[in-house]
């Protein structure tokens, strides 16, 4: 697995973004609803950083928060985001995932540690420019 060096950071009112080569790690803060308009920043986001370029988003749970699984229907329609990984190790997440998948029409996968989520994006990223 690669070190990826990265690129920026952004701090918003509802979550800290990291941004790398071809993912971004999103955590959202403790105790906020994500919703729709959550992914308002995002098109900016894909558009400065990702441009043309398959890219994955990661979801970095650690904190306890809820999330309206209709976000994902917004997030579907980003076009060169081939996947989202969920990293978290706790259950009741790993529940709420199998509810957001329904909602995400690309591939939506649940993992309890980083480094497992990372190894997924990198087969995601290397099996789709191919």
């Amino acid at each position: 697995m690669l070190v990826q060096i990265m690129i920026a950071t952004y701090d918003l009112d509802f979550c800290h973004i990291q941004i790398y080569n071809d993912y971004l790690v999103v955590t959202m803060n403790e105790g906020i609803t994500v919703v729709p308009e959550h992914q308002n920043i995002m098109p900016g986001l894909v558009e400065q950083h990702f441009k043309n370029k398959p890219f994955v988003y990661i979801s970095n749970r650690i904190h306890s928060y809820s999330v309206n699984p209709t976000t994902h229907l917004k997030s579907s329609k980003i076009e060169n985001l081939i996947g989202i990984a969920v990293v978290s190790d706790n259950t009741l997440q790993k529940n709420q995932t199998k509810i957001e998948k329904a909602f995400f029409s690309k591939a939506f996968e649940y993992f309890t540690t980083m480094k497992e989520a990372l190894q997924w994006k990198d087969s995601m990223i290397k099996n789709h420019s191919h």
